[in-house]
């Protein structure tokens, strides 16, 4: 059921994928091409915010900073599959891997190698601040139309 908790923690959550997703391609490498890399991330925002963070709305301000953190480290695990898995058909389009289970086991080693783009200081300060306003913009949405 559409409430205002969950619209807040879905538009929260897709900022805090827009900001990260700019940060990864300033920090990225020149010249790549990163498509639909944004508006992914965008979408996966909206989809956290609204199914993981929208329904735990309303429990108290320390279940909403935890509530935060919830939805940014789900962020981050659904960012970093759907983005390995992007890459590994992509790669497999090209005939990089010799079977099936070498391409399953592909999703999880790119998810580790785009994962290490996230150690930058400037990221984790941003996933920290995000996870913690996010939180509580939601319990305080839930608090006042609910």
């Amino acid at each position: 059921m559409p409430t205002a908790s969950r619209l807040v923690a879905a538009l929260s959550l897709m900022v805090v994928a827009f900001l990260v997703s700019g940060m990864i391609i300033d920090n990225g490498e020149e010249g790549k091409d990163y498509g639909y890399f944004t508006y992914v991330n965008l979408v996966l925002g909206f989809l956290c915010g609204w199914v993981i963070m929208g329904k735990r709305a309303g429990r108290g301000w320390t279940a909403a900073v935890n509530n935060g953190l919830t939805g940014v480290v789900s962020l981050v695990f659904w960012g970093l599959f759907v983005q390995g898995t992007y890459e590994m058909f992509r790669l497999a389009m090209r005939h990089r891997y010799d079977g099936p289970f070498e391409a399953l086991l592909a999703i999880f080693q790119i998810g580790v190698d785009f994962g290490k783009q996230l150690i930058a200081p400037e990221i984790i300060a941003t996933l920290a601040i995000g996870a913690l306003l996010s939180g509580l913009f939601t319990e305080g949405a839930s608090r006042r139309w609910n």
